[in-house]
């Protein structure tokens, strides 16, 4: 499936490693944000011989099966059928299939499976041997900003913006969780206004707070971490939010895109409402019986509902005009039963 224009937000949800290396639980990630109403959803792609050492350090030491981070890495991979087999089952959930590549042997992987849109990962900012490859394609591009300063991010967008490719840079703090003070929603006007790109929201708050934020100031794509709960292992669930959670993030995005794509007349809801004011707002009518030729005075008139009489704005106005017709208490006034003013205001 590939991403079209479109006037909505779109809503990312990822996976990362939240499978675990159990290809049966990242297809069950594709059916939960399907069903959660999401538009996309985004692996990662780590081939460990070709991104890491052997001694890579870890980042946190969750893992009690594999000693090293490079084990974990290679827990982690798929072979070739088995992405083909992941984009073809998003394929069929009309989901738009993302995966980040973390070297450029993923990258290859990655175009043989028939991706059209690519993800740059955080991390992968600096790694311009793998950068040449994705803007050689020509397709669509989704850049993270997590670690990198703004020198580093405008020398990679110079680079992708000369070669043509459509370009989304998404605001990022690479903490997990990322408090709010860190979330950085600033940054999608100023990426906006420097880039003249599409900007989007790649958020690690373990919150929807972050991503309805980013709706409301007109982000053009949300991606969150998902997880099936935050009772499940992984790096990530931390950041996470559950596939409940997405559905929710999904409708009030999509709620808050409506809005700001749909702004009102005020004049024209007033004249829609018009069967309303008349039931809400207030007419003049006699507060006690009044006869015929009584020059008007405040004590004689209040205001009630309905509204189909003299709008009670007018009260004053309708002091010291002397009354044609008898009135009864509670009866509304027109202007026909009045004479013009001959008095003075009460």
């Amino acid at each position: 499936m590939k991403i079209e224009s479109t006037d909505s937000c779109l809503i990312i949800g990822e996976i990362a490693q939240a499978h675990d290396g159990s290809l049966g639980t990242a297809h069950a990630y594709i059916d939960a944000v399907a069903d959660a109403g999401a538009d996309a959803i985004k692996f990662q792609t780590h081939i460990a011989a070709a991104e890491s050492t052997p001694d890579e350090p870890w980042r946190v030491k969750f893992s009690p099966q594999d000693e090293k981070r490079y084990d974990y890495w290679k827990r982690m991979e798929f072979t070739e059928a088995q992405w083909k087999g992941l984009k073809s089952h998003a394929d069929d959930r009309n989901l738009i299939f993302l995966s980040s590549p973390f070297s450029v042997e993923a990258f290859e992987l990655l175009s043989q499976i028939g991706l059209n849109t690519w993800k740059i990962a955080s991390g992968e900012v600096s790694n311009f041997p793998l950068i040449e490859k994705i803007v050689s394609t020509g397709q669509p591009i989704m850049l993270s900003s997590g670690m990198s300063t703004i020198a580093e991010l405008n020398d990679i967008v110079k680079f992708i913006k000369e070669n043509g490719n459509d370009l989304t840079v998404f605001q990022c703090t690479s903490s997990y969780p990322v408090p709010p003070e860190k979330i950085g929603l600033n940054m999608l006007d100023q990426f906006r206004q420097a880039y003249d790109c599409k900007v989007g929201l790649s958020d690690h708050s373990g919150t929807i707070y972050a991503g309805l934020a980013a709706a409301v100031l007109g982000a053009d794509a949300i991606e969150v971490h998902v997880t099936f709960s935050r009772e499940m292992f992984g790096p990530d669930v931390s950041s996470s939010i559950t596939t409940t959670e997405l559905k929710q993030l999904v409708k009030g995005a999509k709620y808050i895109q409506k809005m700001i794509i749909n702004p009102v007349e005020k004049d024209a809801v007033a004249q829609e409402m018009q069967p309303l004011r008349d039931l809400f707002t207030k007419s003049i009518v006699a507060r006690i019986d009044i006869p015929a030729g009584t020059i008007l005075k405040s004590e004689h008139l209040t205001v009630k509902k309905p509204g189909t009489g003299i709008p009670a704005k007018n009260l004053k106005e309708l002091i010291g005009c002397r009354l044609l017709l008898d009135l009864k208490a509670n009866q509304p006034l027109s202007f026909d039963q009045l004479e013009v003013r001959i008095g003075t205001k009460a």
